[in-house]
Parts: structure tokens; sequence; C-alpha cells
């Protein structure tokens, strides 16, 4: 199993399936279901944190991370599932989340607590001279960055929520106690580890923005360099250590120069990174909550960006479109009512064929869709709520503020796992803790398993492609039709082989030229989920046709 041909499938374990009735799912759900993955063909699973926690970041806020919460269940949980998952062939990816930790974690309660060791565990710092908080920086939750420590006149810094302080790489000791949580859950047999928002760990100078939360903000704590450094520490001291160990990082604002000396091999780092700039072509301005149609063109651009950079210097790419931060891409790049296969499988066979290693998320297999809840009080996510707020702030009417939450929100990735027809989706016997999209009669897993044609079935075949042809996991990347207003084009090729995919993204048929390509008999189609099926001149796509085709040399 390599980066280049295995295919990695992300479980939200909260939502993924609850075999004990109180509406959260659970690590024996996973279990349960590791024989519906291995049909898929997954080589993966990278499951989201089910560390102790107290849930104001959806598990991302943890309070002990070498422990389980017992509302996912016990470490001998995770030892199953380890142990049946590698039975199948299947490893496991655990979440790290190495910058910050939970307010309620033993190391701030002891810095609160006064002691000076674990104080040096954080970035507390006094106000100005005028009494402001320390910078202007700007949370991504919203509201300020600095949070009050205690009854003492120091601030904490916090990215992200005022729950999670960020922890103080400078020390020593601090990075020491990350690295022996890494190497507890390897020597347990963990086999992969995705680290959340990894480059932003090297904040170094502390000064105030020329406008809070903006880019040139985040370049004052991202992608320094001496994340480079500690990176390069992190693996000599665990994973570098442990044999056939796939590891991921989640980069926040990241550019194609930085992914490069993150995944280059001979700097000994990371396998991988995710970079999300493609999933940013429908903020207006740069900001998420907004609506706007997504700029195909921009969207092409980035991919483009990313593929042809990183390939020239040996950099690689994870490939996806959705995950629990993201709202479904289905629901945000195609037409879910009126062609859900056709927009399904023409985004899975975009990705999927691209350099680089594919992510499928739960229910993605299957078309889910977003859930479209239809009040603000349906949502948990505490950045969706934050910034409903903030829209109402802003003087945005309440439905207009909806209707922006509905669409960009977190959780419409959270709503559970559609595995049935039967009762809240065959997820939980119980109240779920998300609600479960209305859709879940049609779309389910029984359903999908019982369609041989379906979006299922479709995965399938594209994850063992990957397997099954070098062209896709090794070969070169070119971009076609760049400035198409509605195709996708690319060319994959390798010393033995050439792959063209063309993609249309649009719910209208569209004729291709390919007089200026070369066209001959020699060309076969490999994949596809309309009705194209020979390679002529001049093509026409139907509505969110995608088809693939392949040629010796």
């Amino acid at each position: 199993m390599t980066k280049e041909t295995m295919t990695i499938y992300q479980a939200y374990p909260k939502s993924f399936k609850d075999t004990t009735g109180d509406g959260m799912g659970d690590i024996q759900g996973v279990i349960q279901s590791l024989d519906y993955l291995e049909r898929l063909g997954i080589d993966m699973i990278w499951l989201n944190p089910f560390y102790p926690s107290p849930q104001y970041d959806n598990g991302y806020d943890i309070s002990d991370y070498t422990a389980v919460d017992p509302r996912y269940g016990t470490l001998e949980d995770v030892d199953q599932l380890i142990q049946e998952a590698d039975k199948r062939g299947i490893g496991i990816m655990l979440d790290m989340v190495l910058n910050h930790c939970s307010t309620y974690h033993d190391w701030f309660q002891k810095a609160l607590a006064g002691d000076k060791y674990y104080q040096d565990f954080f970035y507390l710092k006094p106000a100005k001279p005028d009494g402001s908080l320390p910078t202007n920086w700007e949370s991504k939750f919203g509201g300020p960055a600095w949070e009050p420590f205690g009854e003492t006149d120091l601030y904490y810094l916090r990215l992200y929520d005022l729950h999670q302080a960020d922890l103080n790489w400078h020390n020593p000791h601090v990075r020491q106690a990350l690295y022996e949580v890494v190497r507890f859950w390897l020597d347990r047999g963990v086999k992969g580890l995705r680290f959340d928002v990894l480059n932003v760990i090297g904040k170094v100078d502390f000064v105030d923005s020329q406008e809070p939360g903006s880019a040139q903000e985040k370049a004052l704590y991202t992608d320094t360099p001496i994340v480079h450094e500690w990176v390069q520490e992190l693996k000599r001291e665990t994973f570098g250590q442990y044999e056939g160990i796939v590891t991921v990082g989640e980069m926040s604002s990241t550019s194609v120069a930085e992914g490069i000396k993150y995944t280059a091999p001979q700097r000994e780092e990371l396998d991988m990174i995710f970079s999300f700039h493609h999933l940013k072509v429908d903020y207006q301005e740069g900001d998420k909550w907004t609506q706007m149609p997504f700029d195909f063109l921009e969207l092409k651009r980035i991919l483009d960006e990313w593929q042809v950079g990183m390939s020239r210097e040996g950099g690689w790419n994870a490939l996806f479109w959705n995950n629990h931060d993201q709202p479904r891409a289905n629901s945000r790049f195609g037409d879910v009512v009126n062609y859900p296969y056709e927009t399904a499988t023409m985004l899975a066979t975009a990705i999927h064929l691209m350099r680089g290693t594919p992510y499928v998320y739960q229910g993605e297999e299957i078309g889910m869709t977003n859930p479209d809840y239809s009040t603000i009080e349906a949502f948990q996510d505490i950045e969706t709520l934050n910034n409903y707020q903030i829209l109402l702030d802003k003087g945005v009417s309440e439905s207009e503020a909806l209707a922006i939450i509905q669409a960009k929100s977190r959780d419409n990735s959270r709503s559970p796992m559609q595995w049935s027809a039967g009762a809240h989706a065959g997820f939980t016997t119980g109240q779920p803790w998300l609600a479960v999209a209305d859709n879940y009669s049609t779309i389910n897993v029984e359903q999908a398993l019982a369609e041989e044609d379906g979006i299922f079935a479709y995965y399938q075949n594209l994850i063992q492609l990957r397997k099954d042809y070098p062209v896709i996991s090794q070969g070169s990347y070119r971009s076609l039709f760049l400035d198409h207003p509605s195709i996708m084009g690319y060319i994959r090729e390798d010393e033995n082989q050439q792959l063209l995919l063309l993609a249309n993204f649009y719910g209208d048929p569209v004729q291709v030229d390919l007089s200026d390509f070369q066209v001959d008999l020699a060309w076969r189609k490999l994949i596809g989920n309309g009705p194209v099926e020979d390679l002529t001149d001049r093509l026409e796509l139907e509505p969110y046709e995608v088809v693939a085709f392949i040629r010796e040399k």
C-alpha cells in the first residue's frame, strides 16, 4: 500500500454509526461497518477525534490525548478496530490536534492554578500599555484571538474557539509531550496520522496586523520557517521510526511553494497535504459567509496550479472535494435534484484521476447531499452559530442569513450517515445529535448497494482504477481547456500510456472541439457516466457528463 495507489475514507465518528442508542456515533459503529468499507475498496480510514473533549468544537478541543471519550467507547474498542481493519487490509488514520488543546486539559488547568512549568505550555501575554489586547489578531471562529487568563493580568492565545488554547511549540517540553502522544497511538498499531492545522504552530512575531482577519495577518503565524524545522523533528521523533506510516497535514492558507517543502520526499516532512484554495471559489471577496455562483475558471486555475506546481518538484497532493469542514460538493458544484448520479460521479472522476491521493468523505460514495435544515435551531456548529450572529449584526436579514448558513455551514457534512430508509436513516435507535437529511429514504447505503450501476458501484470502479493503472497513480499532469466556460480537461501520461479526462461541470449539453488533439482509434473509454463511448474530433457531453479515455503509446 503506497500513497500513490491508495484511497482514504474519512469517517466522522460522531455521525457515522451509533450502536448504543445515545444518538452519537461510536467506535463499534465503525467496526460494524468495516465489511461495507472493504467492499468499497478503500485502503485506510481517517477518523476525526474521538478523545475526551467538552465538545466546544466537535472534539477538536481535546482534554486528554491518550484516552477515548466514553461517548465513543473505550481504548479496547480502538484496539479492536485497528485489528479488525488490519484483517481486511485497511489501515487506521487518527487525527492529531497538536496546535491547541482544550482549556479543560490538565496542562491548562495546572497553568491556571499557577504552575509556572505548565504556564510555559501556552502563549501568555500581558495587555499593551494602553490596556488593549496583546495583538489585534482575529480568531478564525470570529472575535479576538486573545482571552483573559484566569484572574491574572495575562491573556492566552486562541486562534480558534475560546476553549482551545494554542500550545507553545517553542517550548521543547511541549514538543516532547506531543511526540509522546503520537508514539502512544503508533505503538497501538495506527498506520496513518492526519495533523490538524499544522502550519500555524510556528507563531514567531506577536505584532499587530494591518487588518484583523486579513491574509496579511494570517501570514504572521502561517507557514513560518520554524514550522518546517518542527515537522522534520516530529518525523524524526515519531512516525519516522515506524514502518509504513502515511501522513497528511491540514494546511490552512498555504502556497504551492510551501506545499512542496512539506511533501517533497527529500525534505523528510509529510507524505501529502490538504490545501483548501479550490474550495473558496464561491467566497465573495474572500468571505466564506456569502453566496455567489462558484467561479469555474478560478476553480480550474487553482487545481492546475497545485497539480503542476506540486508535481514539478516532487510534492504530493491530497485530493478531495468533501470533508467535515465543507458543505457537500455535489450540492455546491452540481445539481442534486435533476442530475444526482451525474453530478456525484462527475466530481468524483475529475478529482480521483488527478495526481495525488484521493479522499472519500462518508456518504459521498452514495450521493449524500446538504441536509437543508429549515431553521437556525437545527444547526450545532460553533463556527456556524457565531457567524449567523455576525451576519445579523451586520444588518443581514434572518432569511438571507439562514440561506447563507444553509449553503456554507460545516454541519452540512456532519449530518448522520444514511444507512437505510428506516427511522433516523438507520444511524441510531435514539434521537440523533444532529438531524438526518430529509432525503434519507431514497439516498442510503441499502439502496446504493442494491443498484448495480449506481454511485457506489462507480466509486468502486474509480478506486480500483488507481490500483490497476500506473498512469493514474504516477503519471504526469497537463491541463486542457483552462479557458473553457464549462469543460474541465486534462492529460495524465507516463512512459506507457496516456489518459484524457473531459468533464462537463454544468447542466447544459456542450460540444468539445478536439480537432487539434491526436484523435485515433487507439483511444478507448476507461470510465464515464454518460453516453459518450468513442473519442472523436467533436464530442457532445451531456449535463454533468464525464468521460476518461486511455491509449497505449
